[in-house]
């Protein structure tokens, strides 16, 4: 939250903005990483119940977005990952449906994880909404 409002608050050119920038889609990447992993391990512990291979799909999709995102400049990385942490949320409530395999996971972990991943994108995307 802090780089997120660090990097909103200086000036577009000022070298700060950019390492700020650099270090949140670093961080936003990671725990990126960290939030489809959780789906990638609650699939490979339920493997019997159907569906749970897309869930893995998905998760391997934001693992290479999150991971190539960390080599792009910071507005375009920004704004990938804030997509993806849309994304993501739009997932969380796919197993809240029962669209995707609801069983795998508590019934409160996806909604509250959607919550988390709007949250999050809206810290990716608010330097990119203050340039």
């Amino acid at each position: 939250m802090w780089l997120s409002r660090t990097a909103a608050g200086l000036e577009v050119t000022h070298p700060d903005r950019l390492v700020a920038e650099l270090r949140l889609a670093q961080y936003a990447s990671l725990l990126l990483v960290l939030a489809s992993g959780v789906y990638v391990g609650l699939a490979l512990a339920h493997h019997d119940v159907p569906g749970t291979g897309f869930d893995i799909a998905l998760a391997t999709g934001f693992f290479l977005l999150a991971g190539v995102a960390t080599t792009w400049e910071p507005i375009r990385a920004l704004t990938a990952l804030a997509m993806a942490w849309a994304a993501h949320a739009a997932v969380d409530l796919a197993h809240v449906a029962d669209v995707l395999p609801a069983t795998i996971a508590p019934a409160w972990y996806p909604t509250a994880c959607a919550i988390y991943d709007v949250g999050v994108a809206g810290l990716c995307y608010l330097p990119v909404v203050r340039r």
